[in-house]
Parts: C-alpha cells; structure tokens; sequence
C-alpha cells in the first residue's frame, strides 16, 4: 500500500481525502493546525508548518509520493525528496515556476504562450515610473492567495494601492469571459482535459463567486483555449492536475491569467459533474492508474459560499435548510468553524440540463444562503 502525504490540511486537501476511500492508500497530512478541515480524515496527521525546509522534508522522507494542496509550501524539501526518490506531484521545478508570480510570467513569455504584457516592479515608487503603462494589474510575486495580493491600478491616485515589494504589473484585459480549463498529466505524459468552465468573479474579493459548466463560448475559442491550457501543461514537464485560467477578449482573442499546480476552486463541480472529479483524477496519476473520463455527466453551476462581510467568530449558516431542499442541489461545507469576510466556507454545485435552471438556481444560493456568526 503506498504511503502518499498532502501538504496543506485545507478544504482542498479534506475532498481529495474523500476520494481516496476506493484507493488502496495510507494518507498522512501534515498542517500547522490540529484543528484543519482534512486533520480527521487522513491515516497519519503531523502538525508543522508547511513552508520550513527541515518539516518538509521530515514529513517526505516516508512518503512514496507527496503532493499539496496550496502552493505556498517549501519547494527546495520537495526538490530534495525527488533526488532521494519520493515522488512529488507536481514537480518541484514546476512549483517553483508556478508559486511566483514573476517567473511564472517569464515562463509564458519563454514560451510563446499568449498572456498580457508585463513589467516588474520592485517597490511601490517603481509604479511611478510606468504611469503610461497604466491601466493595469499589480499582483505581488509570492504569498497572494484566494484574491490577495491583487490590486487593479487604474491610474495615478491608484499608485498607494500597489506593493511595495517585488510584483508583476500586467496590462489590463479588456475582458468579454473568463474561463478555467483543468488538466490532468501522468507520469507517461498523457493527458486527460476537462471541458471549460465560465467563471463569475466578485470584483470586490477578486476571487470566484460561480461558475457555469460548459462555457458558453464560440467552438474556435474553445479549440484555441484548450490547446493553449495544453501547451501550458506539457511544457512544465510535470504530471500532476493544473488549473490553467484564461481570459477571453472583446475581440476572442485568448490569453493565459494564472495557473495552479493542484486541484482547485474551478473544478469542485467535477465531483457531481463529471465521470472522474479532479479529486479522483489526481489519485489515479499519483498511483499511476489509468486517467479517468473527464466527459459530462451533467451541466452544471457551482457556487462558492462565502463569510458575509462584517461577520467575523463562530460560524452559522442561514439558509441552509432552504439549500438542502433543492433537489438537485448538493452542499459541500468544508468544516472550518470560524467564519470571517471573504472566507471559503464551502459551496453548492448544481446539476441540470437546462441553462436557465442552472442560472436560476445559483441566484437562489448566492441570495439566499449566507455565512454570519
């Protein structure tokens, strides 16, 4: 049986945990906090912080393979882990590249992926010296997450919103949709890709709010997209899952966002969704197993439930009954007992064939179902 550890005991490491019940697996967690959603449901949790080199390593070393559930974890144990032979999904070359913002820009650039133009900055004085540049995105190289460390600079009286520490300034997209494609890579280099999805994002938190699956975007666009999120994958020369986001333009021209290294918020619908979730999907490359189907069972919305502004404490859900009587609605809540504005607490995915349904249904979550404490 192998042994295969996750760093990170978030929500994200609490659903795959769950989908490695029909695995022949002995899971080990290792999290600062006893406390954290996925600490109950693995084999073996070991308390320690996830970014020191000597916890990384400790916890590795016993380990067949090892993956994460958060890319703010320290790369250089894992590249050490991989010369001593664990395996480490997804490889620590490609963590690297992916967990700072710059090099990640540099790799697109390298490689004649299509992203937006890009100037680094180092302090937030630099800002001054771009003003032409303007409008645009400042992002701060390491350490953003769920929509931090993301700023819009629209124009000069902007500048103070900036980082004062090392960031990527991007042109700004003038965006018509954005979608997210995810794609599963195996230790043979095959791959498996996941239809796109049409993300809705709260402007205010920088971060998902729903999303629509499949994207309702034009049969080029999508083409074009998907070989893009390919081109993306295979040059990182890693096997593993990865989120590739994209925007769409006013004149569908397609460009990369981001990318994550993991599984992540755009495909919690695959769960209900789809043949293989993306949570299965990355046990079947990590014990090497045939990749799963990623075809659609049904369309689909998810939505994100989030902390209500101005509520920070013990968590209550309102509205939660009213949820659960949809029938063809499923709620995921993600065990964290504090709630606190903008925080992930869970979220519902909705399943239907038909669009308007979806729509409709998601509007009713996202009004109806609130978290206060």
């Amino acid at each position: 049986m192998k042994k295969i550890g996750i760093l990170g005991g978030g929500q994200l490491g609490r659903m795959l945990l769950q989908a490695a019940i029909n695995y022949p697996v002995e899971t080990y967690v290792m999290e600062n906090d006893s406390n954290c959603p996925a600490a109950h449901l693995c084999n073996h949790f070991v308390e320690g912080d996830i970014t020191n080199y000597q916890a990384v390593y400790d916890f590795g070393k016993q380990l067949d393979a090892i993956t994460i559930e958060i890319e703010h974890v320290n790369e250089d144990a894992l590249a050490q882990l991989e010369a001593e032979g664990v395996q480490v999904f997804p490889s620590a070359a490609a963590l690297k590249i992916i967990k700072n913002k710059i090099a990640q820009k540099e790799f697109y650039q390298l490689h004649g992926i299509p992203s937006s133009e890009f100037i680094v900055t180092q302090t937030i004085a630099d800002l001054q010296q771009h003003l032409s540049f303007l409008p645009a995105v400042h992002k701060l190289n390491a350490g953003g997450y769920d929509g931090r460390g993301v700023q819009v600079i629209k124009s000069a009286s902007d500048i103070e919103k900036g980082f004062n520490a090392p960031a990527v300034l991007e042109k700004l997209v003038d965006i018509k949709k954005e979608i997210a494609i995810i794609v599963a890579v195996n230790s043979k280099n095959e791959t498996a890709i996941y239809p796109a999805v049409e993300m809705i994002v709260n402007k205010d938190l920088n971060q998902l709010d729903y999303q629509l699956c499949p994207a309702d975007i034009a049969e080029k666009t999508l083409w074009t997209a998907e070989a893009i999120a390919l081109k993306v994958v295979k040059e990182l020369k890693s096997p593993g899952i990865f989120a590739v986001e994209l925007f769409v333009d006013t004149n569908n021209v397609v460009w990369v966002n981001e990318t994550a290294p993991r599984v992540h918020n755009s495909g919690h619908h695959t769960i209900e969704g789809n043949f293989s979730s993306q949570f299965d999907m990355l046990w079947r490359v990590m014990l090497d197993y045939p990749l799963g189907s990623t075809e659609i069972l049904f369309p689909s919305a998810l939505i994100n439930i989030v902390g209500e502004a101005n509520y920070t404490g013990p968590a209550k859900f309102e509205g939660l009954e009213d949820i659960l009587k949809i029938e063809n609605a499923f709620v995921h809540l993600y065990g964290k007992s504090t709630t606190k504005p903008g925080r992930k607490m869970g979220h519902v995915t909705i399943i239907s064939k038909e669009k308007q349904e979806l729509i409709h249904q998601a509007q009713r979550v996202r009004h109806g179902l609130k978290v206060v404490s």
